[in-house]
């Protein structure tokens, strides 16, 4: 479990880093996590190790009520990592 653990901070890394990048870039951010890909950003949605899938990523809005998309994104994983903390609140 420590090494999926490992690799889910590493993905959600990647994806936070290039919400930020598109951002960024187009002041504004992504209207899916695809558009990431569209736009080349990353090659492709990472899978989260815990459900093995990569749609069931969890998405965040922004808090400005002003703003449209992908602000942050979570696992969407059930149960807690090794530290007592819900994957879902990584």
């Amino acid at each position: 479990d420590r090494s999926k653990e490992t690799a889910l901070k590493e993905n959600l890394n990647t994806l936070r880093q290039s919400i930020d990048k598109y951002y960024g870039d187009n002041g504004k951010y992504p209207p899916t996590l695809d558009a990431l890909v569209e736009k080349r950003y990353i090659r492709n949605l990472p899978v989260d190790p815990f459900t093995d899938r990569s749609d069931s990523w969890q998405i965040t809005a922004p808090p400005d009520k002003e703003q449209s998309g992908v602000y942050d994104v979570h696992s969407g994983a059930n149960g807690k990592a090794s530290d007592g903390k819900p994957y879902a609140e990584w």
